[in-house]
């Protein structure tokens, strides 16, 4: 399987508001919350602790497949947002079918390869979605980000132990760098993340899993204050992953 850089869309589509052009077919996105600091300082942000829970399952929400662009792709703030996020991920793609998956590493056979992931985030939707106590929803099924390409897990075994990949991660705004972190820093392992999304549930050739946001790897975590506020039209949004490549994309007025 592979991650084109671009993808040929009819004429005048990436000027109409939906949908976005999709660098490849997925057939599910799911996408994880694995990295306690910025978990921690999201929620400290807000004067809250940690969840116990959060330490007892790796828990993950399903965003919207139908949403995905790739490299260089232009995204926007969806309808009734100004304070749009990025998010640096990264996240493994499944190419072969798999059920009830061990928490171990036999559960990386299922998998095809990685990729950098953007989740897309409007911050100040979330924050009415989430006080409901159900979401995210319309903050985060509007885009998400893959690419530049499809790095084979047997290409990245040198950076792979005890269930982590150890991979270098930046994101930089308009070329200056807002996050640094590595994904490493994991608190649950891919195989703790595969076989959670695979319990009682076929993973299926296509299907996205994604890490969740590397500690730094956000405005919402950074804070807008500390960066100079959320991102604008005519930003150019950079996310770096050691081995994987550079996803960049630019952010675009709302179409009309």
């Amino acid at each position: 399987m592979a991650i084109s850089s671009s993808c040929a869309s009819p004429p005048g589509r990436r000027h109409r508001v939906a949908p976005m052009p999709a660098p490849f077919p997925v057939a599910s996105l799911r996408d994880f919350y694995a990295f306690e600091q910025h978990v921690k300082t999201c929620r400290g942000h807000r004067g809250l602790g940690m969840v116990p829970q959060w330490y007892e399952v790796p828990v993950f929400y399903f965003s919207n497949p139908a949403a995905v662009i790739g490299d260089a792709d232009p995204v926007w703030a969806p309808q009734g947002s100004s304070a749009l996020d990025y998010e640096l991920e990264l996240a493994c793609v499944i190419g072969a079918s798999a059920r009830d998956l061990p928490a171990d590493d036999a559960a990386l056979d299922c998998v095809a390869g990685f990729t950098i992931m953007n989740d897309w985030s409007a911050r100040d939707l979330q924050r009415a979605e989430m006080a409901v106590g159900l979401g995210p929803s319309k903050s985060k099924d509007f885009a998400t980000s893959l690419g530049p390409r499809l790095v084979p897990f047997a290409d990245l075994r040198e950076a792979y132990r005890d269930g982590r990949l150890y991979l270098a991660m930046t994101a930089s705004v308009n070329g200056k760098v807002y996050s640094s972190g590595n994904a490493g820093s994991m608190y649950w392992t891919w195989p703790q993340l595969l076989a959670h999304a695979s319990r009682d549930a076929e993973l299926r050739p296509g299907d996205v899993i994604g890490s969740g946001t590397v500690g730094t790897g956000c405005i919402l975590e950074l804070t807008p204050e500390a960066v100079g506020g959320w991102l604008r039209p005519g930003d150019v949004v950079e996310l770096c992953v050691e081995r994987l490549g550079s996803l960049r994309n630019t952010v675009a007025e709302r179409p009309s």
